[in-house]
């Protein structure tokens, strides 16, 4: 069965919820400054689909791993023949973002919650995004007002991700921007992933 837009009757459904702290979110960016930064481009996964009067969105990991596959290596393909993932040394040249705030109230949107709400694990998968970006919206216009919901990471396929609403944006603030190589779990993502610099 192929994932389809969320059924007539989802603005009647209850989301599952859960509440996270800002202090367990991570992202990796380019710059040190303006963040977290809800982007109203159109062009990720769960994007708002109208093309004016958009929402923002912001997208966060859990950890180091996960931030780091869902930016750095999001276009990257491993190289077999090399054993890993050639990277030029300037694409390693961001910063860890770490976060404080208030508690965010956040919809789940993976395993038994996103079966119950219609979808199935394409959701994190499929392209293009026009069907992610419904389901954003979906979620976005729901009675129950959540700041983002949590999905599963495409690229690191075991771990959570986060994707908030411009409105969460008064709940949390940047709390610390260290460059990526000074991040104690720096050394050890670059092994796991066999990151050859180039």
């Amino acid at each position: 069965m192929t994932l389809t837009t969320p059924g007539r009757h989802f603005a009647s459904a209850t989301l599952t919820t859960k509440e996270i702290s800002p202090s367990t979110l991570l992202r990796i960016s380019r710059y040190d400054t303006g963040e977290p930064y809800f982007g109203r481009s159109g062009g990720n996964r769960f994007d708002d689909p109208r093309k004016r009067g958009r929402y923002g969105t912001c997208y966060f990991g859990f950890d180091l791993h996960c931030a780091f596959a869902e930016t750095v290596l999001h276009d990257e393909v491993a190289d077999l023949e090399l054993g890993g993932f050639p990277l030029v040394t300037t694409e390693l040249e961001r910063y860890v973002l770490s976060f404080t705030g208030r508690p965010l109230n956040v919809a789940v949107l993976h395993g038994v919650p996103l079966k119950n709400l219609g979808g199935d694990g394409a959701l994190s998968t499929v392209v293009p995004y026009d069907i992610p970006q419904q389901w954003s919206a979906a979620v976005y216009r729901h009675r129950q007002h959540v700041d983002g919901f949590l999905y599963m990471s495409r690229h690191l396929n075991t771990s959570e991700a986060l994707v908030l609403f411009d409105r969460a944006a008064p709940r949390l603030e940047l709390s610390a921007a260290a460059p990526f190589r000074d991040h104690p779990a720096a050394a050890r993502v670059l092994r796991d992933f066999n990151i050859l610099p180039r």
